[in-house]
């Protein structure tokens, strides 16, 4: 089996592989967008039925009023509701996103969750459920089986649970009602808006407009916005303008970056990282806690009980630290330094934050 620390140097170096790579061009279209072209965010409270036992129990008073509600509604009276259980029946929270440019007609994803204390939407069929935007309009309907990848079974002292069965989604489940008018173009000039803002990177797509198209005017207004104007050839077709330019490459920009996700060990390294002359001492501290059950009996013919003492043992080990020196490192060095302290991915968290913390890291640590 390939030691820890091996593992742990192949990771880093397959990410810093990327990291030590040229800028690579890339597309105008793929790292910015036109500003007033975005997404709108549409929820709504819906019932999920057809559940096999799984639903709400009757403690939930807001699915019984909604399953009240929904029969009374499609023609019964209300004295008829009386007897009815909600156990097949999930009260869910549906949101959806809503692309821009989108006509009536078509359709989005959904995502169904539960809302109340039931064990799994699996089987489940979404009532008709309409979805609102910040503004409180409804723009889009969601109907539709539930689809969770996944399930949740378990009988008397057993429980088998795969990804999470309280959550499902129903591909092209709503359909758009309302279509979300986008204003790209205002006087004759309008605003692209990076992804990851960068001067250098604005910078350079205002120079790639310009050489691409001599006539049309465009400017860096800070780290994320371009302001380009549409040349005479393009005033009255600005999608054809804005095809052009997102044609265009142009060198992106890469931050110096870690990235750590310490619950899976993920280590991503992203741009020229590089650290200052600095010495780290690492050292190992081993806790273990081992508990013995001890039976203890009474003598012969007295009144006392047998009983289970549990016995604790806790050994503590201390394992010498290292001062090893780190001078001048790029990327390339801290990776093999670190590979020599032997380092896991947790041990690295800890030693990447203290050379943050002492200066010496010259590059954005993330903790996730």
């Amino acid at each position: 089996m390939t030691p820890r620390p091996t593992r742990l140097a192949i990771m880093l170096a397959l990410a810093l592989a990327w990291a030590v790579a040229a800028s690579a061009d890339v597309r105008i279209r793929d790292i910015a967008r036109a500003r007033g072209a975005r997404h709108n965010q549409l929820v709504g409270y819906g019932l999920v039925v057809g559940l096999e036992g799984t639903g709400d129990s009757s403690q939930m008073a807001v699915t019984s009023q909604a399953v009240r509600n929904l029969v009374t509604r499609l023609g019964n009276r209300p004295d008829d509701t009386a007897g009815l259980k909600t156990k097949n029946t999930a009260a869910v929270i549906v949101t959806a996103d809503l692309p821009p440019f989108i006509n009536p007609g078509d359709t989005i994803d959904v995502t169904v969750s539960s809302l109340g204390d039931a064990a799994s939407l699996q089987g489940g069929i979404l009532l008709q459920t309409p979805l609102q935007g910040a503004d409180g309009q409804v723009y889009a309907v969601a109907q539709g089986a539930v689809s969770i990848g996944g399930f949740a079974a378990g009988g008397a002292g057993a429980q088998v649970t795969r990804n999470h069965p309280t959550v499902g989604r129903i591909p092209n489940g709503a359909l758009v009602e309302v279509a979300v008018l986008s204003n790209i173009v205002t006087d004759d000039t309008l605003a692209l808006c990076l992804q990851q803002p960068d001067y250098a990177t604005a910078v350079a797509v205002a120079d790639a407009i310009i050489n691409a198209l001599p006539d049309s005017e465009a400017i860096a207004l800070d780290a994320s916005t371009i302001r380009a104007r549409l040349p005479e050839s393009f005033r009255d077709r600005p999608t054809e303008f804005l095809a052009a330019i997102g044609d265009l490459t142009v060198p992106v920009d890469a931050p110096a970056r870690v990235v750590i996700n310490e619950r899976t060990g993920t280590i991503v390294v992203g741009g020229p990282v590089t650290i200052s002359p600095v010495a780290v001492a690492h050292g190992g501290l081993t806790v273990e806690v081992r508990t013995v059950a001890a039976v203890s009996q009474p003598p012969p013919f007295s009144p006392g009980e047998t009983v289970v003492a549990p016995e604790s043992t806790v050994t503590v080990t201390e394992e010498g630290g290292v001062l090893v020196p780190l001078r001048a490192a790029t990327v390339d060095d801290l990776v093999r330094a670190l590979n020599a302290l032997r380092a896991t991915p947790r041990d690295l968290t800890v030693i990447l934050q203290a050379i943050k913390q002492a200066g010496a890291l010259h590059a954005a640590l993330e903790i996730i």
